[in-house]
């Protein structure tokens, strides 16, 4: 049972202070190292049209390259552990010393991490439902997926070309295994634990705190900027997809923040990462040209997906034992 007040036992500026920690040090741990951080050449000439991406010099860095990725994975993960022990360390000042033990400290880190496994003891089916939200609302793209076959087990889907680069590629592990894991465990977990001990209201960390994840994003203007060319066609870019990756990664920060709170884990909002990383963007226009003769089942579909995520978001991802939602006969615990 973990360790709970009565009362929050940190000020809010407390809890302020370490999510700007969490936040700057995940993202200024990826520019730590030379092997990390990106390399791109001045006074490279331009032979693609305006938007277009430029030609990868030889000696550069780029994002995707293995380097970077390798390093910048280890980076993350080093980060992530630090905050995970600094959030330790907070519980632990603040544990009273009758209560105070290593074992006590970390069952109570644990739980405002959201790693839990409360669930088992009523019904592990309470846990599959919240991470099925989010493929209710991509019921649309889901069922364009099954015209075109590439869903699992059809015609053009395979594990050896489906499923295995998700896993086994640098790309692959960044994008859908380390980095969701440890942006939940940071920008959700830390986060959202340190402001719950503050007493911050559940509205405030359902639409505030995602805004620290999608500021942690906006480093990525620069690998824009320079990838297409440093230009002032670039620029605008690079400003306008910063702006448009801002305001998604923020929304779905308010999905993941509330599957958070309602559940008290982890593991429906990094499901939910993973899915959307997996599944992309929807693309709805290209999707009624893809179709046309199925265009009114396609917007069916779509609708239906947008019903669905309103009707399930609260009635699939109830958990009454919930550190951070509890029952409405219940005393709320920090």
């Amino acid at each position: 049972m973990p360790l709970v007040f009565a009362n929050p036992p940190i000020p809010l500026s407390t809890a302020h202070a370490f999510a700007a920690f969490f936040t700057l040090s995940y993202v200024g741990s990826l520019y730590l190292s030379k092997s990390a951080r990106l390399s791109f050449k001045n006074g490279v000439s331009l032979s693609t049209r305006p938007g277009e991406e430029r030609a990868k010099e030889h000696d550069e860095r780029w994002r995707n390259d293995p380097g970077v990725i390798r390093a910048r994975l280890l980076a993350a993960s080093v980060s992530t552990a630090v905050s995970v022990a600094a959030l330790y360390w907070l519980v632990q000042s603040v544990t009273p010393e009758s209560e105070k033990n290593q074992l006590s400290a970390l069952v109570s880190t644990l739980a405002r991490l959201g790693i839990t496994v409360d669930f088992l003891g009523t019904s592990p089916f309470l846990i599959v439902l919240p991470c099925l939200v989010a493929p209710t609302l991509y019921l649309g793209p889901l069922y364009v997926a099954w015209l075109c076959e590439t869903l699992p087990f059809q015609r053009r889907w395979s594990v050896q070309v489906s499923l295995r680069p998700l896993f086994t590629t640098w790309v692959g592990l960044r994008n859908y295994v380390i980095g969701p894991i440890t942006e939940e465990i940071v920008f959700r977990g830390c986060i959202l634990g340190v402001y719950h001990m503050a007493g911050a209201s559940r509205t405030k960390m359902i639409f505030l705190t995602p805004l620290a994840f999608g500021v942690a994003h906006l480093h990525h203007a620069w690998d824009t900027y320079s990838r297409y060319g440093r230009t002032a066609n670039a620029a605008r870019v690079a400003i306008l997809s910063t702006l448009f990756q801002l305001a998604y990664t923020s929304l779905f920060g308010f999905h993941c923040a509330y599957l958070f709170l309602r559940t008290g884990s982890l593991l429906p909002p990094t499901v939910s990462h993973i899915f959307c990383n997996i599944m992309g963007l929807p693309q709805y226009s290209l999707h009624l040209r893809m179709f046309p003769a199925r265009r009114r089942l396609v917007q069916l579909a779509y609708l239906l997906g947008i019903a669905g995520y309103i009707y399930t978001m609260r009635r699939w991802t109830r958990a009454d034992d919930s550190l951070f939602w509890p029952a409405p006969d219940q005393v709320m615990r920090y």
